[in-house]
């Protein structure tokens, strides 16, 4: 089975850490890049500003207050660049607020999560990241 590239897009350390700690307890094998703010998680994603060689990831994990370019900026740029619109892109947001949802969703995110201080939390992200490929996949050999 193929690994999956996660772009981690996060400026909090400590979320930084657990997310990456979660990851390893699945049975598919997962390389996270992390990006700390909106310009560098772009030029990652569209190999420009010394990320010539930055792999293309399977999934974007986004928060949305993020330094220099907010979520709702990255997010619209991944999905109105046709070489990048097919990345799934998942929210994770401290944000529960309707309208932050709603924009989100206006802007093609493929799925958000309210972030909670919970290692459950961030378990459930994983697993689900975790079944989404795997029936991908499963998909794939049919």
């Amino acid at each position: 089975m193929k690994t999956v590239d996660i772009l981690l897009v996060e400026d909090n350390r400590a979320d930084i850490k657990l997310i990456e700690e979660c990851f390893k307890e699945l049975t598919i094998k997962c390389n996270i890049s992390v990006a700390t703010d909106g310009e560098q998680a772009v030029n990652i994603l569209k190999r420009t500003g010394g990320y010539t060689e930055s792999l293309r990831p399977d999934v974007v994990l986004l928060d949305l207050k993020i330094p220099k370019k907010d979520g709702f900026e990255v997010l619209k740029e991944i999905k109105n660049d046709e070489n990048l619109s097919g990345i799934p892109v998942i929210i994770l947001s401290s944000s529960s607020l309707k309208n932050d949802i709603d924009k989100a969703y206006a802007l093609k995110a493929n799925f958000y999560i309210t972030k909670e201080m919970d290692i459950e939390n961030y378990i459930q992200i994983a697993k689900y990241i975790e079944d989404y490929w795997l029936s991908k996949s499963d998909k794939r050999a049919i």
